[in-house]
């Protein structure tokens, strides 16, 4: 089973907000995730991004992928 660190999008129309989240690779975007990390809303200013660094560590050392916008998202805050 493949894992992946990657964004799921939650909030209204025009007003987005994202939980950070270790998924399955095959699952969709919006479906079950197996563990939350965070989260990320990009509408205030500055976008305001919380972490959870020891769950993320557990889950890139158990060998899950991040997927390109989680990994600038990481490089950025921690």
């Amino acid at each position: 089973m493949a894992v992946k660190l990657k964004l799921t999008r939650l909030g209204s129309k025009k007003h987005p907000f994202y939980r950070v989240v270790a998924a399955n690779n095959e699952t969709a975007r919006d479906g079950r995730p197996l563990e939350f990390l965070g989260y990320y809303n990009p509408m205030t200013n500055p976008p305001e991004v919380k972490l959870n660094a020891e769950k993320i560590k557990e889950w890139l050392d158990r060998g899950a992928k991040p997927t390109d916008t989680v990994r600038s998202l990481l490089k950025e805050h921690m």
